[in-house]
């Protein structure tokens, strides 16, 4: 990364990111400022953290309907259902961190992990960084996977502009979580639900999106998997491009949750009419 004092400042500043930025900021006014906002949000919240699950859980290889999501309850069932079962649990946990987050953001990922593991991998890799020689279950990503020494000073590194603050706008800085941690894939499992809660962490702690409206993991999930790739390819490619292309596929996922809640509060304006 750079090495002025705010290199996140300077990804916000690349060409086209502040157009993206302004873009899903519109998006993020249009759902908040709808009446049922001022009503019904926790309603909202909530309708948005399942779809969010779902969607992250789809990205993850567990393309399930929502009504499927809604009614099923056998989460602790190997394959698909574990999946599903960790995008929820680590979508109803990420809220309770935002404090420590702004404190210990390893703490957090490590908390993450250990939430969407349950008790379905090898305890002693749970909530840490992978060792040297351990294996990494990651289907959907098959770029190069850094060894564990640039994982641990990588994820370091990540902390530490964190904790130094930045004046750039948070979807750049929920970006370069996103895409650091699915480049890195530092856990031996759910790297993909973890860095996708980790972004939304980022998107509410940072006041964009206070009340968790706008999922992220929706927006993702609808510009398909083979895009989400291919976004993530120009972010670890490091260029300028890259790293543009990347912002704005985020900023692009924030603005499809932000309308599939807009969606769900005129729903509810029609069943409340």
């Amino acid at each position: 990364m750079s090495t002025t004092a705010d290199p996140l400042a300077t990804l916000a500043s690349l060409p086209g990111a502040a157009d993206a930025v302004d873009s899903m900021r519109k998006s993020v006014d249009r759902v908040y400022g709808h009446r049922i906002m001022r009503r019904r949000s926790n309603e909202v919240t909530s309708e948005a953290a399942l779809r969010g699950a779902r969607a992250s859980a789809a990205l993850a290889g567990a393309d399930w309907a929502l009504e499927e999501v809604r009614r099923r309850s056998d989460f602790g069932v190997d394959g698909e259902p574990r999946t599903v079962g960790a995008a929820l649990r680590l979508t109803a946990e990420a809220g309770q961190l935002l404090s420590v987050w702004r404190q210990s953001p390893l703490r957090v990922l490590a908390r993450l992990h250990l939430v969407a593991a349950g008790g379905g991998t090898q305890q002693d890799s749970v909530g840490r960084p992978r060792l040297a020689g351990e294996p990494v279950d990651e289907p959907l990503v098959e770029l190069p996977l850094p060894d564990a020494d640039e994982v641990a000073g990588r994820l370091d590194g990540l902390a530490r502009l964190l904790l130094a603050g930045s004046e750039a706008p948070a979807l750049v800085v929920a970006a370069v979580v996103h895409g650091e941690l699915l480049a890195l894939r530092p856990f031996g499992s759910y790297n993909g639900l973890v860095a996708r809660a980790a972004e939304r962490i980022v998107l509410v702690g940072s006041g964009l999106d206070p009340k968790s409206v706008c999922p992220a993991e929706v927006g993702h999930a609808e510009q398909d998997r083979a895009a989400y790739v291919a976004a993530l390819e120009g972010y670890v490619s490091g260029t300028p491009e890259g790293m543009t292309a990347w912002i704005a596929h985020c900023g692009r996922a924030v603005e499809l949750g932000a309308r599939e809640s807009t969606a769900v509060c005129e729903a509810m304006q029609r069943g409340a009419a």
